[in-house]
């Protein structure tokens, strides 16, 4: 099984470089990738104390960050290494303030993983909830460094936990320890001999419920909402706009403002989605000398505002679960306490569904549906309140993982 990993190892590596002539995000990787040993080697010195991080994509990071944030309290003297998988993490956060370098993971070959930490020699390894690497964290073990695995998320389905999944399931087991999202995860550790677990819940409710504590104010945002009611549409896929768009056009009175988020922004993509909207519309980045406070629709062709944004919704629709591309991060609409919407596809997403259980967030199959939610939130404002409240109330008692993470990490 190590023979077939790592000649699937070659065989990536050779596919990617190939894919990349067509693939921006993959070129991205594979440019970065390359450069991944030149920037660690001119960063960290052979008497360097350091400390490294990993996490697959953004998501994880946004996860990681409360955490990574502390130890960086903790450890000012420690050269902090920071590491993604994806372009969309790396891309997005290659600046981390916490970390002295932020590199791309070089793929998972026995090679890469003794060159990385031949040069990284990390005295704490921290990964984000399932992102496992066999050769690395089996490297890591035979070098007893300690690592461990935060907001950790598994399920039944997972190779860790199938006959043929010996490889992956020994990696496992380099983890000095494991900190699940929940007991389900726990017991599924349990049945394969890892013992070295303890649920401290999701990391992420740390995370959003940290935002209260920023300045959430965005002027232009102010003058176009004014005093009307504000209806938020989040990391929207072409899906979600089509069903959003459609509300907007055939329902939604004059009063009621709509800011819409996609999660991609690439200029063809706005460009249709501002033409299929009959209301008046402005985007981002032409609000430049625009009167705000004279459109109905805003259009954030630009990343980065979202957590904010949602401190001015009554209503927020979280996109994603209308299709197979998975639901974005609704906790960062719930600790502002409004109302959520999200499509049908979140299974793989518990705090939706315990968000649903607790009559905070509806889930929405078709524009019939959609159209009727929207409704009761838009008319009924005892409704609204309630359900928001209820969202806050969820993110509020489900903080307080990072706190029991590093009181291990601390002993």
């Amino acid at each position: 099984m190590n023979l077939l990993y790592s000649f699937g190892i070659y065989l990536a590596s050779f596919a990617l470089k190939i894919i990349a002539n067509f693939n921006t995000k993959i070129k991205l990787g594979v440019q970065g990738r390359a450069e991944t040993f030149t920037k660690l080697k001119s960063s960290i010195n052979a008497n360097d104390k350091t400390l490294w991080f990993h996490c697959a994509s953004l998501g994880e990071y946004e996860q990681g960050l409360p955490v990574f944030t502390e130890l960086r309290k903790d450890y000012p003297n420690h050269k902090i290494v920071l590491s993604f998988f994806s372009p969309s993490g790396f891309e997005i956060r290659k600046n981390a303030p916490f970390a002295d370098v932020v590199v791309y993971l070089p793929l998972d070959s026995k090679v890469h993983a003794k060159r990385f930490l031949d040069i990284v020699h990390p005295e704490l390894t921290i990964f984000v909830k399932y992102e496992i690497w066999p050769n690395i964290l089996n490297e890591l073990k035979k070098r007893r460094l300690k690592a461990v695995l935060i907001s950790a998320s598994f399920r039944e389905n997972q190779s860790f936990f199938k006959w043929y999944g010996k490889h992956t399931k020994d990696a496992l087991f380099a983890f000095n320890h494991i900190f699940t999202q929940n007991e389900a995860s726990k017991t599924l550790l349990e049945k394969i001999g890892y013992t070295n677990a303890t649920v401290s819940g999701d990391t992420r409710f740390d995370r959003v419920f940290n935002q209260l504590k920023q300045n959430n104010t965005l002027d232009f945002i102010t003058e176009f909402k004014g005093d009307s009611l504000c209806v938020v549409i989040g990391s929207s896929w072409p899906y979600d706009e089509k069903l959003i768009v459609n509300y907007i056009n055939t329902e939604a009175n004059k009063d009621i403002k709509f800011i819409i988020a996609p999660h991609n922004i690439k200029a063809t993509q706005i460009e249709g989605l501002k033409n299929s909207i009959s209301k008046d519309c402005v985007l981002f980045t032409d609000k430049e000398e625009k009167i705000l406070s004279d459109y109905q629709v805003l259009i954030l062709d630009t990343i980065g505002l979202l957590t904010k944004v949602y401190n001015y919704a009554d209503i927020a629709y979280v996109g994603g679960a209308m299709g197979t591309t998975g639901l974005h991060n609704t906790l960062e609409a719930a600790v502002f306490g409004v109302p959520i919407i999200i499509g049908k596809n979140h299974k793989k997403f518990p705090e939706a569904q315990n968000m649903i259980d607790n009559n905070g967030m509806i889930s929405i199959s078709n524009q019939s549906e959609l159209t009727e939610t929207l409704n009761l939130f838009v008319n009924d404002e005892e409704i609204r309140s309630q359900f928001g409240l209820n969202n806050f109330n969820f993110i509020k008692k489900n903080k307080g993982s990072v706190i029991q993470i590093l009181n291990f990490l601390r002993i």
